[in-house]
C-alpha cells in the first residue's frame, strides 16, 4: 500500500490495445497530461486475433467513436484491404461497415497516430500494483519498483489477466500467443475484492497462403464502392483484394468428433463460458449435428504477408489435429499451418462494479475499460476506452463526469448492459440490443455525437471544420427540398406511388417514398441537381425515417422522464416493504444510479419500480419538509 501526497500526470492508461489506444487519445484530447503504460511497444495497435474491424452493430460503435474523434475508424481506413457494407439489401438502420484489415498497416499508422498526439507520453513496462490515498486510486507502481503518480488510472488489460492459453491438454501462461500474461496485477485487483471470474476466447490456426489452392474456392469481392469508416475518409488508401470461401464437411466433423476428447474445451479443462455468437469449430459440430457444412472465410492478414486467417475454425484441438482436420477441407489439402489455434482464458470484473462512467465504485479513480470488463471484440473494447479516458480526464481536470444514454448511442447501449446486467458470456454488440435503432445508425453517429465531442473539447479543428460544413450543406438542401412539392396526380404521373389525398408532398416528404432519390426529383427540379450525392443521401436516409423517429422521439421523452430518475447511493432497498429479498439482492450488488438502470436488472417488476419511486419521492418530501 502506498500513499501519495502530489501527482506526476492527470491520467495514467495501462495497456496499448484497441481500448487503450482510445482511452489515451481521448485522454490527451481532453487536455489531461496521459501517460500509456504497454509491455511492448511494439505491441501497441496489434490485431490480436481476426484481421477484421466492424459488422453488424460492431460497425455502429467504430461510427460512433469517429464521431467523437475517436482513432479506430481512421486507422482502419488507411489499412483496409476489403471493405463490405453488410446488410446492404435491408434498410440502413441494420447496415453494417466491415473491412479486412493490413494488420501490419494498422500496427504502424496506429503507433505513428498516438506518438504524434500531444499531451501523450508513451512507456514500456509492466504495471504490478497501485498507488492509493485511501480507497482511491492515485497512480500505479510498475515491476521494477517505479512509481507514477496520477489523479486517475484507466485500465485496459485484454486477455492479459492470468491469462491461459490452451492447446489441448498443454497450458502456457499467455496474455496471447507470444506475450507473457500478467500475474502481479491480477492478484493485486483480487485483492481490492473486485467481483471477478475467469471468461475464455479463442482463435483459429494461421495458414500459409501460398500453399492454399485459391482457384478452385469461391471468391468474396470487396464493395464496388466502399464505405468508410470515418466521416474524414473518401476512399480507401491502399489495393483492395478478394476473400476466399470454402467450408468443411463431414469428414472434418468426423475428425473432431473422434478427438473431442482432446479438446481443451470438451475435454473438462475449461469451466469458464466463451462467446455464445462465436462458437469454436468443436462447438458447432457438437451443437448442430444437422448441419453437414459450416462455412469458414479465408481472410488474408496484409497485402504483404502470407499468413490467412480462416475466420470460422476457431479451436483448442491438440496440433496434430488441427492438421488433420484443415486439410480434409475444400482448397485446404496441402496448407501449412504457421500456427495453431487456441483457446485462452483469462480473468474479467463483473462491470455490475462499475459506474456508467466505467469508474470502480469500490476504488474510486481507477476505470475499467475492454475485456476486463467482460466484452469481445475490437470495436467494444475501443468504445469503452473513448468513455474511461474521457471520464478519467474530466475526473482529473475536476470536470463533470460524462455520460452516454442508451437512447441517444450504441455506446450508451452497450455501457448501460454492462453495468446493469453484468454478463455471463463475453458480451457482443448486435442491433437487436438497441431500443431505438432506427435513430441510431451508423450513418448519423456524427449528427448525434459530434456536437457533444465539440463541447467536450475532443474534436479536433479538421472535424469541427467537415461537421459544420455538412451541417451547411445539408441545411441548404433540406431548405431548398422544403420549399418545393407536388400534388399527388402530378407525383402519380412521375410513377411515384402515393395516395391520392389532395395533400401536397415537400420534396424531402416525396424522398421517403420508394423508388425516389435526388436524381428523380433533380428531373422535375433540374435546380437540385448540383446537391452532391453524399448530402443527397444522408437527406434521403433522415427522410426515410423522419415518422419513425418522431414517434420514437416520443417514446425517449416519455422513457427519459423516469430513466434520469437519480438513485441515492444509500438507499436500503431492504427497507421497501414489498420488494423481495431476491430483487433486493440483486439491486444492492447492481448498484443502479438511476431508476431507468434499476428498470432492466433481470427479475425486476413495473410494480416493484413503483415501490422504488415512491420510496425516493417520500424521501425527498421528507427533506424538504
Amino acid at each position: 500500500m502506498f500513499h501519495v501526497k502530489q501527482f506526476d500526470l492527470d491520467v495514467i492508461v495501462v495497456g496499448g490495445g484497441h481500448a487503450g489506444a482510445e482511452a489515451a487519445a481521448v485522454s490527451a484530447r481532453a487536455g489531461a497530461r496521459t501517460e500509456l503504460v504497454t509491455l511492448r511497444l511494439d505491441g501497441i495497435g496489434v490485431m490480436s486475433c481476426n484481421p477484421a474491424i466492424g459488422g453488424l452493430g460492431k460497425g455502429h460503435l467504430v461510427r460512433e467513436v469517429d464521431a467523437l474523434d475517436g482513432v479506430m475508424g481512421r486507422i482502419a481506413d488507411l489499412s483496409g484491404i476489403q471493405f463490405r457494407l453488410l446488410n446492404r439489401r435491408k434498410g440502413p438502420a441494420v447496415q453494417g461497415p466491415r473491412a479486412q484489415i493490413d494488420r501490419k498497416i494498422y500496427r504502424t499508422a496506429m503507433q505513428r497516430e498516438l506518438s504524434s498526439i500531444s499531451n501523450l507520453e508513451i512507456i514500456e513496462g509492466e504495471v504490478a500494483d497501485f498507488l492509493m490515498n485511501g480507497d482511491t486510486v492515485a497512480g500505479v507502481v510498475l515491476a521494477d519498483g517505479s512509481e507514477i503518480r496520477a489523479r486517475s488510472v484507466v485500465l485496459t488489460t485484454g486477455t492479459f489477466l492470468r491469462g491461459l492459453i490452451r492447446i489441448g491438454e498443454s497450458a502456457t501462461p499467455a496474455g496471447r500467443a507470444g506475450d507473457r500474461a500478467t500475474i502481479r496485477l491480477a492478484q493485486r485487483m483480487e485483492s481490492l475484492g473486485l467481483p471477478m471470474g475467469r471468461l475464455k476466447t479463442g482463435t483459429p490456426p494461421r495458414l500459409d497462403g501460398r500453399s492454399i489452392d485459391w482457384g478452385i474456392l469461391d471468391e468474396q469481392r470487396g464493395d464496388d464502392s466502399p464505405v468508410m469508416f470515418s466521416f474524414l475518409s473518401r476512399a480507401p488508401a491502399v489495393r483492395q483484394i478478394s476473400c476466399g470461401i470454402t467450408h468443411t464437411n463431414a469428414a472434418t466433423h468426423a475428425i473432431i468428433e473422434r478427438n473431442l476428447t482432446r479438446s481443451a474445451i470438451y475435454g473438462g479443462h475449461f469451466e469458464s463460458v466463451g462467446p455464445r455468437y462465436c462458437p469454436s469449430v468443436e462447438d458447432k459440430v457438437v451443437r448442430f449435428r444437422e448441419k453437414d457444412a459450416h462455412q469458414v472465410f479465408l481472410e488474408p492478414e496484409g497485402l504483404d504477408d502470407h499468413t490467412v486467417y480462416p475466420n470460422g475454425i476457431s479451436t483448442s484441438l491438440p496440433a496434430d489435429v488441427q492438421s488433420e482436420f484443415v486439410r480434409t477441407i475444400r482448397g485446404l489439402e496441402s496448407v501449412r499451418i504457421l500456427q495453431p489455434g487456441y483457446a485462452i482464458e483469462y480473468d474479467f470484473v463483473d462491470p455490475k462494479a462499475l459506474r456508467s462512467s466505467l469508474e470502480l465504485r469500490c476504488a474510486p479513480g481507477l476505470y475499467l475499460a475492454g475485456q476486463i470488463n467482460g466484452t469481445t471484440g475490437y470495436e467494444e473494447a475501443a468504445a469503452q476506452g473513448l468513455v474511461a479516458g474521457l471520464n478519467a480526464a474530466m475526473s482529473a481536470t475536476e470536470r463533470e463526469s460524462v455520460s452516454f444514454p442508451r437512447t441517444d448511442s450504441y455506446i450508451g447501449v452497450m455501457i448501460d448492459d454492462l453495468v446493469t446486467r453484468g454478463v455471463t458470456e463475453p458480451y457482443r454488440m448486435f442491433t437487436s440490443r438497441a431500443e431505438y435503432r432506427l435513430s441510431l445508425r451508423a450513418d448519423n453517429a456524427d449528427q448525434r455525437l459530434t456536437p457533444l465531442g465539440m463541447e467536450l473539447g475532443v474534436v479536433a479543428t479538421a472535424r469541427d471544420r467537415a461537421f459544420a460544413d455538412k451541417e451547411r450543406r445539408l441545411a441548404s438542401g433540406r431548405t431548398r427540398l422544403a420549399g418545393k412539392s407536388l400534388t399527388p396526380q402530378q407525383a402519380s404521373k412521375l410513377g411515384i406511388q402515393v395516395s391520392q389525398d389532395g395533400v401536397r408532398r415537400s420534396g424531402i416528404e416525396l424522398l421517403s417514398f420508394k423508388n425516389v432519390d435526388m436524381r428523380v426529383l433533380a428531373e422535375v427540379w433540374p435546380d437540385l441537381a448540383d446537391i452532391d450525392d453524399g448530402t443527397a443521401m444522408q437527406i434521403q436516409r433522415d427522410s426515410l425515417y423522419a415518422n419513425y423517429e418522431e414517434r420514437q422521439r416520443k417514446e425517449i421523452e416519455a422513457f427519459a422522464r423516469d430513466e434520469n430518475q437519480p438513485l441515492p447511493d444509500d438507499i436500503d432497498y431492504m427497507a421497501i416493504s414489498g420488494l423481495s429479498g431476491e430483487l433486493c439482492a440483486k439491486l444492492d450488488s447492481a448498484k443502479p444510479e438511476t431508476l431507468g438502470q434499476a428498470g432492466r436488472i433481470e427479475g425486476m417488476t413495473p410494480p416493484a419500480m413503483a415501490l422504488i419511486l415512491a420510496r425516493i419521492r417520500l424521501s425527498e418530501r421528507r427533506r424538504l419538509a
